[in-house]
């Protein structure tokens, strides 16, 4: 395994590390940030049950996102069979294009791997690439949300803020 491939897994680890450890704190930044944005957009009338209803997506892609970046799992992310392949049918299925975002990722774990990189170096490098370029694919849904705002955009947008207010404080 390569030197830029430990490290991307060791990232999306400390990732899946400080999400699960903070998923209080996430659920409450969902709160907060879903109030906000009702009330600064004009979505229309939204009642308790469809605000309800939007909350749970939004604690769901929690969930599903604390899932993908479980170091269990993520070896189907970077396992190179099909890897291509389902990353363009993601493409097409989401509202945003993140292949921008996972290149510089990329690029930025390229930049500081090292040959012979240790567990506690691996973990500190994979902190300085979460302060480094955030969660990934957060700056791809927020940028496509604020570029056009929309309710079948919401939940995403929502996950994504939580998660980069969360990644970034802790």
């Amino acid at each position: 395994m390569s030197e830029t491939k430990l490290l991307l897994n060791a990232y999306y680890e400390a990732l899946h590390e400080r999400l699960e450890a903070n998923k209080d704190l996430l659920t409450a930044q969902i709160e907060r940030l879903l109030q906000a944005e009702f009330e600064n957009r004009d979505f229309g009338s939204i009642n308790q049950e469809k605000y309800n209803a939007y909350r749970n997506a939004c604690l769901a892609f929690i969930d599903e996102r604390i899932e993908m970046y479980n170091p269990i799992g993520i070896q189907y992310t970077f396992d190179s069979t099909g890897r291509r392949q389902a990353f363009e049918l993601e493409l097409q299925l989401n509202f945003y294009d993140s292949r921008a975002e996972f290149k510089a990722l990329v690029e930025a774990a390229k930049s500081k791997a090292q040959p012979d990189m240790g567990e506690q170096e691996l973990r500190e490098l994979a902190v300085d690439l979460i302060s480094e370029v955030g969660a990934f694919p957060d700056k791809s849904i927020i940028s496509a949300y604020k570029a056009g705002p929309a309710l079948s955009k919401l939940p995403d947008y929502i996950t994504a803020r939580a998660i980069e207010e969360i990644v970034t404080s802790t």
